[in-house]
């Protein structure tokens, strides 16, 4: 018998992914379950159940007759509030919901945010105290914390890169925009996935049949310089950049009035490569994934 599996944020980023990745299985095809706050524009092949994380009243039910909680969804931005009703609330709400229901394995998607500001290098989950720095990755980090007591399984991946990207490559495209030029003599090193690739690795924590707990990283098996992640965002602009090469410290005086620019800048200044003992190379391949 099929097992019904529950994926919050469907019609997101990283959860379409792992829609996506589970209609694609054929050696056990599941039962999928979309947690959405619209119904409207999904097809009728697929199961939806209309509920809000910001309202826990509307996650009765959701749960029942689920065997896995893929939760992918979130809301990243300045709306303290809003981050804390969605990632925090919602996600105890859901965990709640989900050991009513008797689910028997939940999957949270976080963010290696929750550690702050690096550097981190070759860093392990056990090596890092948590040190949220906004309101998103503290309430994020508030989320991982009712998923982690209940047994679940917590995800961080880094940067998370490849079709419907609206964060990373955009970002790094508005810091090269407002710099007018790239950068010199910056060669950290930036642990990242490709959202494929993410997608297919939560689907395999959540149907494994072997025994995962705690909190993992989830990124490629290597890391990218900071000039290949420029060069990738590069492509989305329409023209070369006018400007010679700065260095770290001539963008630092550049951004001084754009905090948001400042911080993405400082971010790429520094490595921020973290590894985990479980999902390695050998996990990669056997996703059918290249090393990267």
């Amino acid at each position: 018998m099929s097992r019904r599996v529950l994926v919050t944020g469907g019609s997101g980023f990283v959860g379409g992914h792992v829609a996506a990745a589970l209609r694609e299985l054929r050696d056990e095809p599941v039962q999928l379950r979309l947690l959405l706050r619209e119904t409207g524009h999904v097809g009728q092949e697929v199961e939806t159940v209309r509920a809000d994380l910001t309202d826990p009243s509307t996650l009765r039910g959701v749960c029942d007759g689920v065997d896995v909680v893929l939760h992918c969804a979130s809301h990243v931005g300045s709306d303290e509030r809003l981050t804390t009703a969605v990632n925090d609330h919602g996600t105890q709400a859901l965990v709640e919901e989900a050991a009513r229901a008797g689910v028997g394995r939940i999957v949270y998607v976080s963010t290696a945010a929750v550690y702050g500001r690096g550097p981190f290098t070759r860093a392990l989950p056990s090596d890092l105290p948590l040190a949220p720095a906004s309101p998103t990755s503290r309430a994020r980090a508030a989320a991982e914390r009712h998923v982690l007591d209940a047994g679940g399984i917590v995800l961080r991946p880094h940067l998370v890169l490849g079709p419907g990207d609206r964060w990373v490559e955009p970002g790094l495209a508005a810091l090269l925009t407002a710099l007018s030029a790239g950068l010199k003599d910056c060669e950290a090193r930036h642990s990242y996935v490709e959202v494929t690739a993410l997608a297919r690795a939560v689907v395999t924590v959540g149907l494994s049949g072997e025994t995962w707990t705690g909190a993992h990283h989830v990124n490629g098996a290597r890391p990218a310089r900071t000039s290949e992640l420029l060069r990738k965002a590069s492509r989305l602009m329409p023209h070369p950049l006018p400007g010679a090469p700065l260095t770290v410290e001539e963008a630092r005086a550049r951004l001084r009035d754009q905090p948001r620019l400042l911080h993405h800048l400082e971010m790429l200044a520094v490595d921020h490569w973290f590894v985990d003992e479980v999902v390695d190379e050998d996990f990669w391949t056997r996703q059918g994934v290249e090393s990267r």
